[in-house]
């Protein structure tokens, strides 16, 4: 504009003065107006230009603040299951929730501190990381909730936060499953004169309570007598072997074949029907 003005105000000072002619005039005209018409082809041009970029930088903004927002989501739905996960996004607290029939595993590792003693910390934790993986990947593979891990205690649920009719069967199919990956596992680190563990797993089922408590780091957890009769299960069974109570028992005996082991002795329990699953029928 400033450009344009000072060409007018030229022009209008050299026709005042009478220093060009009707040509001149006609010739400044059009050199006045091709330059208008390059300055607002220039202005335009550079306008596009601006809004160009401004929309890629928006939308690369856009997509990097949405695949930012996916990873947080994805790592919450690792930590707490989804129900919990999109309650707490909403309200900030999530409520605890009564389940009445849930099948609560604990599993165990024997001799894991002999076999600590024999491997460096690293050597530990990779080992401990690879046989949890593959604890994982299995309760996934039959629905079944991880609840947490203790040192070399995992615990899982099947049954919630999604109910379903199946959990005693899910949870023990995946017992026997988690009890065969250790076996094999101990062979090939037997093979490799390596130290190895070996695994003590127990199931019960009942009622529960579950949720999240506190303010700080988020953890999804389960009470109940359940849970408690789960871990004697657990501490109570063998090597190598499922052990279920008998309420699971009398859920999963027409699919599995089972030995009876009498009334077992339980601490802080007292005596607890208990079987032995041996495989499907």
């Amino acid at each position: 504009d400033k450009k344009l003005s000072g060409l007018q105000f030229t022009f209008d000072i050299q026709k005042k003065q009478g220093q060009i002619d009707l040509l001149t005039k006609d010739k400044a005209l059009q050199e006045l107006d091709l330059q208008r018409q390059r300055v607002i082809k220039n202005a335009t041009f550079g306008g596009l230009s601006v809004v160009c970029v401004f929309l890629v930088v928006v939308f690369f903004q856009k997509k990097k603040i949405t695949k930012e927002k996916q990873r947080s989501d994805e790592l919450l739905l690792n930590i707490l299951p989804s129900e919990t996960a999109e309650e707490l996004k909403a309200t900030g607290t999530a409520k605890t929730k009564s389940f009445d029939l849930v099948s609560v595993m604990f599993t165990d590792f024997k001799n894991f501190t002999q076999a600590s003693e024999k491997l460096s910390a690293e050597e530990l934790v990779q080992e401990i990381n690879y046989c949890y993986s593959a604890f994982d990947k299995i309760i996934t593979k039959y629905g079944i909730e991880k609840i947490k891990t203790i040192g070399d205690s995992y615990m899982c649920a099947g049954g919630l936060p999604a109910t379903n009719t199946t959990h005693p069967v899910d949870v023990v199919k995946a017992g026997l499953e988690m009890q065969e990956f250790i076996a094999k596992n101990k062979a090939d680190r037997e093979a490799k004169g390596q130290p190895f563990f070996e695994l003590r797993l127990g199931v019960h089922t009942g009622p529960v309570v579950a949720g999240i408590v506190g303010i700080k780091k988020f953890a999804y957890d389960i009470w109940g007598d359940t849970v408690n009769t789960a871990s004697r299960m657990e501490s109570s069974g063998e090597v190598g072997k499922v052990n279920v109570s008998g309420p699971t028992y009398e859920f999963i005996k027409d699919k599995f074949q089972c030995t009876h082991r009498g009334k077992v002795k339980a601490k802080n329990k007292g005596e607890i029907d208990m079987y032995f699953v041996e495989g499907l029928k």
